[in-house]
């Protein structure tokens, strides 16, 4: 059999047709913290514009020398919303004709399209932190402030987080079921099995969009799930994401330990548990990694007293400093008359 199913077909077309929110929805963002923004700057990058803080980034760039961030600096804003549109074609054509060698070639072409849009932003992010003004009034003789391609990294005094957004999240996920598709189709041809692709890709799907992830805390906009204050310093917050991807965030460790152990969501439905790192604040680390600190000198927000680290010398060195102590999580969890 050459031919696709019709349950693949449809699977295809809804890939293909879920490309059209990278129209209307942005692809990716940059989001800056700082302690002179707790709120946080944010920059989103859409299909063939750049919006959100791009003036304040772009004053604040002038400092160190940085380019003048506009959509002109970005040729590839317009041709983009073609190359966009040659995929969703070549998926519809894909879905109408049932051609798995057109799937096949779709698949390459669209892993090749992303690892170059991925080396293209990589291009840019080293030109935009190295090629720097030389008369720039602040200057930090063999520093680069690259963004990263994804994920965070410290630049001076600002945490920069790099993730995709909405449209960016779609189209790995559309990649990944056409991906799905094709390799269902596959198995099926060489076991000689008729087999139904929809419990086949379901899981594949729940898992693209069910994908549990961390969100940066905005220091002033988000609110304490357990004592309901706005989180108001980075140092001492914590967050909890669950397998359904539903994220709580705190202001202090107690809360976030009492809202464990109040029991309104079972443990073990707890994908990730994260605390704010105290020595680089607005950076969350896993609370298995991280090192605890606790003692009466440390003034968190709601008086838990503790404060999390991701460097266990730099937990030792401020425990000492503040006469306190090194705690586990598990010790933080227990009940207080233990």
């Amino acid at each position: 059999m050459n031919k696709l199913s019709v349950t693949s077909r449809i699977l295809v077309a809804f890939a293909s047709g879920a490309l059209i929110s990278v129209f209307f929805l942005p692809a990716w963002r940059i989001d800056l913290f700082a302690p002179q923004y707790p709120e946080g700057l944010v920059m989103k990058i859409w299909i063939n514009d750049i919006k959100g803080d791009v003036e304040v980034i772009n004053g604040l760039n002038h400092y160190i020398g940085m380019k003048h961030i506009t959509v002109d600096m970005f040729p590839e804003f317009k041709f983009l919303p073609f190359v966009v549109a040659f995929f969703m074609a070549l998926g519809m054509a894909v879905a109408i004709t049932g051609n798995r060698k057109f799937l096949f070639a779709y698949i390459v072409l669209t892993v090749i399209g992303g690892a170059l849009a991925m080396y293209d932003f990589y291009r840019w992010a080293y030109d935009y932190g190295h090629n720097l003004d030389p008369k720039a009034p602040i200057q930090v003789p063999g520093l680069s402030y690259q963004p990263p391609l994804i994920g965070h990294k410290r630049l001076l005094n600002f945490d920069a987080y790099s993730f995709p957004d909405v449209a960016g999240y779609i189209v790995i996920g559309a990649g990944a079921l056409a991906f799905g598709v094709w390799f269902f189709e596959w198995y099926k041809s060489r076991k000689g099995r008729k087999l139904n692709a929809v419990p086949v890709l379901l899981p594949l799907l729940v898992l693209v969009s069910c994908n549990p992830k961390p969100e940066p805390i905005v220091i002033g906009k988000d609110m304490c799930h357990f004592c309901k204050m706005n989180i108001a310093d980075p140092k001492f917050g914590g967050e909890i994401v669950t397998t359904k991807t539903k994220v709580f965030k705190f202001d202090d460790l107690h809360c976030m330990a009492t809202f464990i152990k109040s029991g309104e969501v079972n443990e073990d439905d707890m994908a990730i548990k994260l605390v704010c790192d105290y020595e680089a604040p607005n950076e969350l680390v896993e609370i298995e990694k991280a090192h605890l600190v606790k003692g009466e000198e440390i003034r968190s927000p709601m008086n838990g007293k503790v404060a999390g680290f991701g460097s266990k010398a730099k937990a030792a060195s401020f425990a000492a400093e503040k006469s306190a102590r090194l705690i586990s999580w598990q010790e933080l969890l227990k009940p207080a008359d233990q």
